[in-house]
């Protein structure tokens, strides 16, 4: 079958994800044209990119969205669409193949369909956009094959030359994909679905239960999955997870989806997707050895007597790494190279970085700056003499051990966790999930530092969206990580004037803002940021955070995103059915609509299984 493919990009950076050059690869067998179109102008690294791949690149502007440039790209080929037996309207919101696309195309040719798809959406009553009225059953239009009958006939020139002006996701939704389908349906034109959703049960199957799909052979994942509203997919127990453990089964290079993500998706968002905290045990559980990795430990000392402490958690690194400690004082250097002879220790290196304005955060970018823009190191490990008298004792020594312990809690977890490393070249920075027992994070972890975090992103070239309620940030701004990934932070143009004293340390400030913005770098670096936690830990955390949401949901009605909804309406004073709609939009933006369908229908099985139940 002779076949052209006008596939479809867009990116406000103008840039293009390896996962899409790694999709068209595996295409080009199958088709023989590929014409990008691309909604935004390109970056020449991304333009070359897919010069490599397809047979033409046109650039326009986002006008009209995915439907306008399907439109204008079918235009400029004019009369040559005739030469194909098929042609594929095709984006790029998938990633692919998960295994390959033999098998899909070879089957779909031996079908005698005018037109087909990859998956549909069955119908949904009532219309999820407009309120009322069917939303119909419809084929997704990140894929549609259309064969030559169909695309050089007059409905479909008719189709393309009345579309009404599409200036909206929903306009695209409600003018386009979900009304293509039918319209050709009425004027007589078949259609298959190569896995339809009819047969597994749910509306929107390859959202909703993407690895029956993947295990019946759909050689497709849509991104949305991994960065959608982590409430939407716990609402109808959709696990991202397992999604990426199948396409790592099939063979699918997970890194360009990393990569991808890092810098397009909200960080905890997909981090609560992807479930991407790694709880590793005390007992050495590998074989490589990580013994020959350069590792600095780069530890602020402004409290010079806690050296001990800071070596003895420092010990359960493989031997070889290298003490490069920081202070404010000439006595307090003198104290610490003391002790460090003491102790036996050489090769180590202790500096006077000032005044301890910036206190940790200054001595590690200012201060330690020619270390990490050095080779000198694989690895560093930031650490300080964190006491926050200010806490309290309780809450003090609680949050240094979480930080400590779930950093290098012992020498087998350590080799664990510097495993992760090396068998993720991509991961840039891990640190130790969120504290939230003595300290009132959940919820609120940005304080007064979101706003400052935002403009200090974009002055930095970080381009990674800011995460709407607290931040996936090393808290403590305690962490492992790969120099590279500090690069965006490093190239910055830094001074120590910049750091607030003593006097004028408070949220808001740069070092809180720094503090929040380290796993941002990394991931706008382009590198993988994960949490990581000893099994012990893991225990405690884990049972209070369900006792507290368990307290905080007793007597809220409704379902999680309903229960959070129904809380934030009422705390602003928005009561009724129209106050926790708006606040299922704010809380979860793009959620709302395509929720209330399922969750109406779970409701109506959860009361049928009560009556069967006799409740």
């Amino acid at each position: 079958m002779r076949r052209a493919v006008f596939f479809l990009v867009y990116d406000p950076d103008g840039l293009v994800g390896e996962h899409v050059t790694h999709h068209l690869r595996a295409l080009r067998p199958h088709a023989d044209e590929i014409a990008i179109v691309s909604n935004s102008a390109l970056t020449t690294e991304s333009r070359v990119a897919l010069e490599a791949v397809a047979d033409s690149v046109w650039e326009r502007e986002n006008t009209g969205f995915d439907v306008g440039a399907y439109r204008d790209i079918l235009e400029r080929h004019g009369d040559r669409i005739a030469d194909f037996d098929e042609i594929v309207l095709m984006n790029y919101t998938f990633y692919g193949p998960i295994g390959s696309y033999d098998e899909l195309f070879a089957r779909m040719d031996g079908s005698d369909a005018d037109f087909w798809g990859v998956t549909d959406h069955a119908e949904v009553r009532p219309h999820p956009y407009t309120g009322t009225g069917v939303m119909p059953r419809h084929i997704q239009s990140h894929w549609i094959a259309v064969r030559r009958r169909m695309a050089t006939s007059d409905a479909w020139r008719e189709y393309w030359s009345t579309m009404p002006v599409i200036d909206s996701y929903e306009a695209s939704i409600i003018q386009h994909e979900s009304r293509f389908t039918g319209w050709f349906e009425e004027r007589g034109f078949r259609s298959e679905t190569a896995f339809p959703a009819s047969d597994y049960g749910a509306q929107h199957p390859v959202f909703d239960v993407p690895t029956q799909m993947i295990d019946a052979g759909l050689p497709i994942v849509k991104r949305r999955l991994f960065f959608h509203d982590p409430l939407y997919h716990d609402s109808l127990a959709v696990m991202p997870r397992d999604v990426e453990d199948r396409m790592r089964s099939a063979g699918y290079p997970m890194e360009l989806v990393y990569r991808d993500m890092a810098r397009t998706s909200k960080p905890r968002d997909l981090a609560t997707n992807l479930a991407t905290l790694e709880i590793m045990p005390d007992v050495d559980t590998g074989d490589a050895d990580v013994s020959g990795l350069r590792i600095g430990v780069l530890a602020h000392l402004y409290y010079d007597d806690m050296l001990d402490e800071i070596l003895a958690q420092a010990a359960n690194l493989p031997a070889g790494w290298t003490l490069i400690a920081t202070t404010d004082t000439d006595e307090k250097r003198a104290r610490l190279e003391a002790a460090l002879e003491a102790a036996g220790r050489t090769g180590d290196e202790v500096r006077v970085v000032g005044s301890n304005r910036g206190r940790d955060v200054s001595a590690f970018l200012l201060g330690c700056r020619d270390v990490l823009l050095s080779d000198r190191f694989d690895l560093v490990v930031k650490l300080h003499s964190k006491r926050s008298p200010q806490n309290g004792a309780g809450p003090a020594a609680h949050f240094k051990a979480h930080l400590f312990e779930n950093l290098l809690g012992s020498p087998g977890y350590v080799r664990n966790l510097l495993r992760l490393f090396e068998a993720r070249p991509g991961l840039g920075m891990v640190f130790p999930p969120m504290i939230h027992s003595g300290f009132p994070t959940m919820g609120r972890g940005w304080f007064a530092n979101r706003e400052p975090a935002a403009e200090l992103a974009a002055r930095l070239g970080i381009r990674v969206p800011i995460d709407d309620r607290s931040p996936l940030a090393a808290y403590g701004s305690m962490f492992i990580a790969r120099p590279a990934a500090l690069r965006l932070l490093l190239d910055a143009d830094f001074a120590w004037e910049d750091f607030p004293t003593e006097q004028g340390y408070e949220d808001g400030g740069l070092p809180h803002t720094l503090e929040r913005l380290f796993g941002y770098a990394a991931l706008g670096a382009g590198f993988e940021v994960r949490n990581v936690m000893t099994t012990r830990n893991a225990a405690v955390s884990y049972m209070r955070l369900e006792y507290k949401l368990d307290a905080m949901s007793h007597g809220v009605p409704g379902w999680p995103l309903e229960q959070i909804a129904w809380v934030q309406a009422h705390v602003r004073g928005s009561h009724g059915i129209a106050g926790i709609k708006r606040a299922i939009a704010d809380a979860s933006p793009g959620t709302a609509r395509a929720l209330l369908v399922p969750l109406r229908a779970a409701r109506v099985a959860r009361r049928g299984a009560r009556r069967v139940l006799g409740r």
